[in-house]
């Protein structure tokens, strides 16, 4: 695309991103998509723009009367006030005596009877940006496809001639779409609507063609809201790079530090591993405390817990979190993975990154995020794209994940430990008839770690990290039990 042409921006958010700033003005467009994805808000939100720019806009209806139109702007608080709106019982009115009826049939009305009416009427008006709703009924004008053709070849030639953004919505009502008009229009873009099981249902829109652009391609996630349509554009790690200092970052506990050689390094993420109970999210929220208490900014993602129940928790550990939120430092986000699409989820933390300065981000757990995906591969490559972004711009990231079980060998809902670059692993272990936890680090990619393992114990004083044990029996089972001595043991009198 040339620098010196013009862009008509769209006015949906996140969608001008995908286009690198907006549609190229003065072109013909197609947006298809079944009935009820969400055409007629995207093309209201497009006209709309256009008021804001103080652009005359029209918008044609021929399968939708003037009051359905003024519903559903007024659901997303717009006014039709400053839009031209032209509907299909207006152009009856001044059809031939053999043409008024109701609907359009292609026996009675010729197809260029109706686009010539459309186009004195456009001229009347004489619009910067237009939207004709919807193809279908155009289409059942025409006898023959090659007449089709050639009509949607003389309105683009019309088109083409006027300082003019044109909208031209189909519901794919034909099978595979109007090939005819994908072929001659300028761009193409798809709204799909995607059912779940459980939940509410999942929109994505793609760009399928935008001569001239180099758009991102691919689908991307978007939700309907009071407002209009909000796109969430596929993030690409690469686009994202910035400067940062490379350091360990510390956990304020000297025995997890040393089992971990130091601690975690900037810019790498570590996955907690363990069963249910274990302490990972405990772990994870005293990383975030540890770096909120060196005035660094922290985001938590709870998929499982509130902020209320995440506050209680904290408490009961000895944290109080509560300045930590009054100063910012810490922010609480609860996600719920049955009505935040994953794209959602993923652009809110790029924008935590980019715009707030956070440095460390936990997601607790991947459990819950993986319930966000339609399927588990998926999760594998958005979590990949997610950790390249977050280690290329320095930020710690802090992953918890359920293991299934108790005791025992246990299994994972999905294999991710190849993503991080830190694995701690936690476990239950038996000693002298009680059931104690354990920790230990099976992965890190960058320096050196302990090879041991270490007692790890929650209370109420905060958390408990003890001297490495050598005597353990069981380990590869899956079923550890301690043989050593209970001095080696982080006695309860400590708590």
């Amino acid at each position: 695309m040339s620098r010196n042409t013009k862009l008509a921006p769209t006015g949906v958010p996140g969608l001008d991103t995908i286009l690198k700033g907006g549609l190229p003005a003065n072109r013909l467009y197609l947006l298809k998509g079944e009935p009820g994805v969400g055409k007629t808000t995207v093309a209201l939100q497009f006209l709309h723009e256009g008021v804001r720019r103080k652009e005359a806009s029209l918008y044609i209806t021929l399968s939708e009367t003037r009051a359905e139109i003024d519903d559903v702007a007024q659901s997303h608080g717009w006014s039709m006030d400053s839009i031209g709106v032209l509907e299909l019982s207006a152009l009856e009115a001044q059809l031939s005596e053999a043409s008024r009826n109701t609907i359009f049939h292609s026996s009675e009305v010729e197809l260029n009877q109706t686009t010539n009416l459309l186009l004195q009427k456009i001229e009347e008006y004489k619009p910067v940006r237009l939207v004709i709703d919807s193809l279908s009924e155009l289409r059942l004008l025409s006898d023959t496809a090659l007449r089709y053709r050639r009509q949607m070849l003389s309105l683009k030639q019309y088109f083409s001639g006027r300082e003019m953004t044109v909208i031209l919505l189909d519901d794919h009502s034909v099978d595979g779409g109007d090939m005819h008009v994908q072929s001659i229009a300028h761009g193409v873009l798809t709204i799909e609507q995607m059912e779940q099981d459980y939940g509410t249902e999942r929109r994505r829109i793609r760009v399928n063609k935008l001569r001239g652009v180099n758009f991102v391609g691919g689908f991307h996630d978007a939700s309907m809201v009071v407002g209009g349509i909000r796109v969430f554009p596929r993030l690409i790690s690469t686009d994202y790079t910035g400067d940062f200092v490379d350091e360990c970052v510390t956990s304020n506990l000297p025995e997890l530090d040393a089992l971990l050689g130091g601690g975690l390094n900037r810019g790498t993420s570590t996955l907690m591993l363990g069963p249910a109970g274990t302490g990972k999210s405990s772990a994870a929220l005293h990383y975030a405390v540890a770096g909120a208490r060196r005035g660094e900014k922290a985001v938590l993602y709870l998929f499982e817990e509130s902020k209320r129940t995440l506050t209680a928790r904290a408490r009961s550990i000895g944290i109080d979190l509560e300045p930590f939120f009054a100063n910012g430092t810490i922010d609480v986000c609860s996600v719920e993975p049955t009505s935040m699409p994953p794209g959602e989820f993923v652009n809110r933390v790029r924008d935590n990154v980019l715009s707030e300065g956070v440095r460390l981000v936990a997601i607790d757990s991947l459990n819950g995020y993986l319930q966000a995906m339609p399927d588990a591969k998926f999760l594998n490559i958005q979590l990949h794209e997610l950790l390249s972004f977050l280690n290329l711009n320095g930020v710690l990231t802090v992953m918890t994940m359920a293991q299934h079980g108790i005791v025992g060998q246990m299994h994972t809902p999905v294999e991710l430990t190849y993503l991080a670059d830190t694995v701690l692993l936690f476990r239950y272990f038996e000693h002298n008839g009680s059931i104690k936890k354990a920790i230990s680090v099976v992965k890190k990619r960058i320096g050196q770690h302990e090879e041991t393992i270490r007692e790890f114990k929650i209370t109420d004083s905060g958390l408990r990290v003890g001297a490495p044990l050598n005597d353990f029996q069981g380990i590869l089972t899956g079923v550890p039990v301690f043989k050593g001595g209970s001095e080696q043991m982080l006695e309860s009198t400590e708590l």
